[in-house]
């Protein structure tokens, strides 16, 4: 039984017999309950009387005078399911009324005494009554009962369970009994499993767009149930991309410690989010590896109340760490992550600290107090258009923060220093990304001075890029999700914008691999796959949220926003590259900068910034950054030809 013709029931139970049905309903009533009072006195003695024809002619008057007097009351002219005690005064009416029209046909025409006739009429009148009084309350609960089971089915999700491997067919078992979804049957990318069947239930196969549509359309699909990640992912070019088209439901089973209570027989189903949609699979690092080079050390993140800073503080408290020192300008965004730690880490040692990157004694104080092995540096400012508006604050944080914090690094004896760094620092559109590629050069460029001696120290400099992270603050997934729960419309700024895209857990899992396997004064670079059109993106979401682009969301074309560019690049081919021992993490092969010269450039840069000397301090890094050629700025005009 498909949801149409559930649904096509509850149409016709709507109407719930009309009039002329009601009316040949209850002359039928009428004349049964006649029929059996006949019935009953002529099994006594005192229904000696009562012959066949005397029964006969009884229920053809019953049937003709009931009808009658249900005209002249109208008592079919009624909803039962919506009956009242008003409804029940019009059935003692028209009873009361076939009744005495019947006994005075029968007193002249037939030669039976009054009080007989009185008794008859009596009688039948209690039968009649109380049969149309019953009947109608069996059909008042029989139509609340079916109206419940119907509704109880409509709001069931009827689902095809993906595969058919061990999990899928206990997943079924699972479901059977569920109040939420109704299993028809499994959906396999196999062609040896078609027409399989398998638990009573058959196995569907769908090729291509036409056939999942007859498919969704003949059972009544509303979702398609995955019992894995991994299954998600291979087909989600395929099968997922085909239903999300279709507004069918892309659904998948929690993992083993999502289970509720650590009860197998209660699993929770969830839509399966976009990251998984994101068309590539997580990167697998060694999480043994990682742990054995943190553990019992002191390591102090810098911007560790922001998107990547916090997530790095998380896993960090999982690695066995001595101390972690937490270190942002960011009050409450830090309140919050201490709060989190002391919830989750009840035993980790760790320590809050308020201070800013722009600020040497506060430094100065951090890493004397604290004396971390390793850093973490994640302060930046990071949104394109504000930095393309406050260039000399992008400047004081990302460039100069970041060389304070690799001088404290050096003076401290820090073992290593890792900084996170964006694909935006490569060949740069914009005031942020060239200050991120400013803060690179430093970092490498002292890097390589300590290695080659020029510089006393002993601390190890790794520098690690990579694309968007979803989910961080002022990032488009949520933004996208926010315009979409309001209607709309979402907005994009160009239909051929893309970008490379990667999960916070993942970046910052990343983050410590390449800490653990670089052998410092590198640019890591990670292999984020295949960049996504945002305009896609924005499809999806719009149509994993049940609606139709376009249709029930529109989707508006804003234009580049000053500095953003269409395409970013990070530097991952093989041409460009050098192996590490990860197969998606590579090293980039940049330009070397002498220390000494970029030390003298960045005194001045500071001094520009410091001062709001905005032409000057642009000029100066373009100069420094050859590569950064402004795109719809303000400072296009300070580009060399």
């Amino acid at each position: 039984m498909n949801k149409s013709f559930i649904k096509k029931c509850s149409e016709i139970l709507s109407q719930y017999l009309n009039t002329r049905v009601v009316f040949v309903l209850d002359i039928l009533l009428s004349v049964l309950a006649s029929l059996l009072m006949l019935l009953a006195i002529s099994g006594t003695n005192n229904g000696a009387g009562v012959t066949p024809f005397i029964i006969v002619q009884w229920c053809v008057a019953t049937a003709v005078l009931f009808g009658v007097a249900s005209v002249i009351t109208r008592s079919y002219r009624v909803i039962i399911r919506h009956s009242t005690m008003r409804d029940m005064a019009k059935l003692v009416s028209v009873v009361c009324l076939s009744e005495v029209m019947l006994g005075a046909i029968v007193f002249i025409v037939e030669d039976i005494t009054l009080t007989d006739i009185l008794w008859l009429m009596l009688l039948d009148s209690i039968f009649t009554f109380l049969m149309l009084v019953v009947v109608r309350l069996f059909m008042i609960v029989g139509y609340d009962l079916f109206k419940s089971k119907m509704r109880e089915r409509l709001n069931r999700t009827r689902i095809l369970v993906y595969g058919t491997h061990e999990k899928s067919i206990a997943v079924i078992t699972r479901l059977l009994d569920s109040s939420h979804y109704d299993i028809i049957g499994f959906i396999s990318s196999s062609p040896s499993e078609k027409r399989l069947r398998i638990s009573n239930f058959k196995v569907y196969q769908a090729k291509n767009e036409e056939e999942l549509t007859e498919l969704a359309t003949d059972l009544g699909l509303n979702g398609i149930l995955f019992t894995t990640e991994q299954d998600a992912q291979s087909e989600q070019d395929n099968l997922i991309q085909m239903a999300t088209t279709l507004n069918i439901k892309i659904l998948v089973v929690p993992s083993i410690n999502e289970v509720e209570g650590n009860n197998l027989l209660h699993y929770r189903v969830r839509e399966i989010k976009i990251e998984d949609l994101l068309g590539r699979s997580e990167i697998e690092i060694s999480i043994d590896k990682i742990k054995e080079n943190f553990a019992g050390k002191t390591i102090l993140v810098t911007g560790a109340a922001g998107s990547i800073g916090s997530e790095l503080c998380r896993q960090l408290s999982k690695m066995g760490v001595s101390k972690l020192v937490l270190f942002d300008n960011a009050e409450t965004p830090m309140h919050n992550i201490r709060l989190e730690l002391e919830d989750t880490c009840p035993d980790l040692n760790f320590t809050p600290i308020i201070g800013d990157v722009r600020s040497l004694d506060r430094l100065d104080y951090v890493f004397r107090e604290h004396h971390p092995a390793v850093v973490f540096h994640a302060a930046a400012y990071k949104h394109v258009p504000l930095m393309e508006e406050n260039p000399c604050e992008a400047v004081h944080v990302n460039v100069i923060g970041s060389k304070n914090v690799a001088d404290k690094c050096l003076e401290y004896g820090i073992s290593m220093m890792v900084m996170v760094s964006t694909d935006k620092a490569v060949n740069p559109t914009n005031i942020m990304g060239c200050t991120k590629r400013l803060a690179e050069i430093y970092v490498q460029s002292l890097g390589l001075a300590v290695a080659t001696g020029k510089v006393k120290g002993n601390t190890k400099f790794v520098t690690t890029r990579f694309g968007n992270v979803l989910g961080s603050n002022g990032s488009v997934i949520p933004r996208f999700r926010k315009q979409i729960e309001c209607g709309g419309p979402v907005t994009v700024t160009d239909p051929e914008i893309n970008r490379f895209f990667m999960t916070i857990p993942e970046a910052c899992r990343l983050v410590m691999e390449a800490a653990t396997i670089s052998t410092g004064n590198q640019i890591v670079v990670f292999d984020m796959g295949t960049p996504v059109k945002i305009v896609d993106l924005a499809r999806r979401m719009i149509e994993l949220a049940g609606l139709v682009p376009e249709k029930d969301i529109q989707i508006v074309f804003t234009g580049l926003r000053p500095g953003e560019k269409l395409y970013e690049e990070v530097l991952s081919t093989t041409e460009n590259t050098d192996p590490t021992s990860h197969d998606r993490i590579r090293v980039a092969r940049v330009r070397e900068y002498d220390y000494a010269e970029i030390r003298i450039i960045f005194e001045r840069l500071e001094k520009l910034a410091v001062d709001v000397y905005i032409p000057d301090m642009v000029m100066l890094m373009k100069e420094t950054v050859p590569e950064f050629k402004s795109k719809n700025s303000r400072f296009e005009i300070y580009d060399k030809e």
